[in-house]
């Protein structure tokens, strides 16, 4: 008796799914495990962070300060088209991706305190940090009874 593979079995579900979304959602050249890698450094007065966004212009980018959390988010649309010299398409390709995070800065946070620039797939910004507020000693009575 000779046994065929069932669609169902687990490897065959495995393998259909992994060769399917390969490829899904990614950007050339890139993986979306390599998209906006971020590093935090931290300084006294500031925080700096590196976002890496390989394959994105500086107008693909936008950055929001809401209720205390930095919004980042790219998004890329690129056509590309080779013509014989009939201008009969031979190859046409497109592409849309977008990818976004979110990070907590705190809701002392100003907009115009964040300075912002991009360089070579990477997103700086610099980041001020809130004036610390001294606790006020809270007063512990003991109960007398």
């Amino acid at each position: 008796m000779m046994l065929t593979p069932s669609i169902f079995s687990n490897n065959f579900m495995d393998d259909f799914f992994r060769d399917a979304f390969r490829d899904f959602g990614r950007m050339p050249h890139t993986s979306m495990n390599s998209l906006m890698n971020t590093d935090v450094k931290e300084y006294d007065d500031k925080y700096e962070m590196a976002l890496e966004l390989p394959g994105y212009k500086k107008e693909d980018i936008q950055a929001e300060l809401k209720d205390g959390y930095l919004y980042i988010q790219a998004k890329h649309n690129e056509e590309k088209d080779v013509k014989d010299d009939n201008g009969r398409f031979i190859h046409k390709e497109r592409f849309t991706g977008k990818c976004q995070r979110s990070f907590y800065v705190g809701e002392d946070v100003k907009q115009e305190d964040i300075l912002a620039s991009f360089e070579n797939g990477i997103l700086n910004l610099q980041i001020p940090k809130a004036a610390s507020v001294p606790e006020v000693e809270e007063r512990k009575y003991i109960a007398i009874q």
